[in-house]
């Protein structure tokens, strides 16, 4: 890191890609100096569009590129632990697309090399960034609406989406439930930690990902969650967090969040929203910020986005799949 900037590599060249560096390069304390694809061309498109200096025609030379302090990676969730992998043994710090890996194995795989070489490593989970989602989970850690019985969410996109897209690739990880489904998971362990107990069902493709899977989480608080992810039908992509004294909606959008509504018996609502000085609600501008604090602080984790609770997400999402029959390519039957 220099004085003034941390400095970024991008590692890929998609879609979510282009978005997060769009927003990174709008942070005066962030520069990006290098990005890589599997193709020269798709790197040097890329560079020339956003004004990056070196691109790269292979993984492994950002990996080595001792002027990049972070490395964001951003290929398909099956490519994450070779990608991240790779950046982390050439000493990169490293921000990693969600789903994490494809299973809690490769992400424990992740977490002990970013641990053996003491590297800083976080899921990129904006939703736990998103400045309203904080300010959500201080007043329910203030005891606001009482203690958390039930969280309900969903995320669906409406589709269709053809047998080659990598929402339905298994050798892409296709899914709705790792995709989309991270999401509602991830916001019910926000609140109530890992679950006790996991119950899914699902319908699957032709091709064998999940096209819509429903999930029961239960604690042994006697708290439970009702969650459900889809690519076959757009749904409202709304949360609730319902409270022994009141609850709390987020009417859409929850994962990235510009307002919720708290509701508590005898009181009018009270509605909550965005502070536009924080910029835009939904930035990947929150969680750059966050990954730069903790590397100026030292750190190799975030207490936002911990690797427990990575690892604790990827368990969930373990055990909904087996149960719902959803297996990857290389994973054991």
């Amino acid at each position: 890191m220099t004085a003034d900037s941390v400095r970024w590599g991008i590692l890929a060249t998609g879609g979510i890609a282009a978005a997060f560096t769009a927003d990174l390069i709008d942070l005066p304390d962030a520069e990006v100096v290098a990005v890589a694809s599997r193709t020269e061309e798709g790197a040097k498109t890329f560079a020339e569009r956003f004004g990056i200096p070196r691109a790269y025609g292979d993984w492994a030379s950002l990996a080595a590129d001792a002027d990049v302090d972070v490395v964001y990676v951003a290929t398909p969730h099956s490519a994450h632990r070779a990608a991240a992998g790779l950046c982390l043994e050439a000493g990169r710090h490293v921000l990693c697309e969600k789903p994490f890996t494809l299973n809690v194995r490769e992400a424990e795989e992740l977490v002990a090399l970013a641990r053996a070489h003491d590297r800083f490593l976080m899921e990129a989970m904006w939703m736990y960034c998103n400045p309203v989602i904080r300010r959500l989970k201080a007043v329910v850690d203030d005891g606001t609406i009482g203690e958390v019985r039930t969280v309900q969410a969903d995320f669906g996109l409406e589709g269709p989406f053809s047998p080659a897209h990598r929402l339905r690739d298994p050798a892409q990880g296709g899914g709705a439930l790792l995709d989309l489904g991270v999401y509602p998971v991830s916001l019910a362990h926000l609140f109530l930690g890992e679950p006790s107990g996991v119950s899914a069902r699902a319908v699957l493709s032709p091709e064998g990902v999940d096209l819509q899977t429903a999930l029961a989480l239960s604690w042994d608080s006697g708290a439970l969650a009702a969650l459900h992810c889809s690519v076959v039908g757009g749904t409202p992509v709304s949360a609730s967090i319902t409270g022994t004294k009141g609850r709390i909606d987020i009417p859409n959008g929850f994962f990235y969040a510009d307002r919720f509504v708290l509701h508590r018996v005898g009181r009018d609502p009270e509605e909550f929203t965005h502070d536009p000085a924080e910029g835009p609600a939904q930035s990947f501008r929150h969680e750059a910020r966050e990954v730069m604090r903790a590397l100026r602080a030292d750190e190799r984790e975030s207490p936002l986005v911990p690797l427990d609770g990575t690892l604790a997400v990827m368990r969930t999402l373990d055990a909904a799949r087996a149960q719902t029959g959803v297996r990857y390519p290389g994973e054991p039957a």
